[in-house]
């Protein structure tokens, strides 16, 4: 996911996007957790997406 494609987004599309990947994240933790997750890049990755999606988030709410 590019920051690009996140800016394109308005707050509430940003807002479910972010719910998602926190729910995404919590199952890859699980998974990891239980020796069950083969790809442990997945964390990573979720994890700056999220940070993305929250500081396009603060970007948003700074220039309101």
């Amino acid at each position: 996911m590019k920051s690009s494609e996140l800016r394109t987004k308005d707050v509430p599309a940003l807002e479910a996007e972010l719910k998602d990947l926190l729910k995404a994240h919590f199952g890859l933790r699980m998974q990891h957790a239980t020796q069950q997750l083969s790809n442990t890049t997945q964390l990573s990755r979720v994890r700056r997406d999220i940070a993305r999606v929250k500081t396009v988030l603060h970007e948003k709410a700074s220039k309101q």
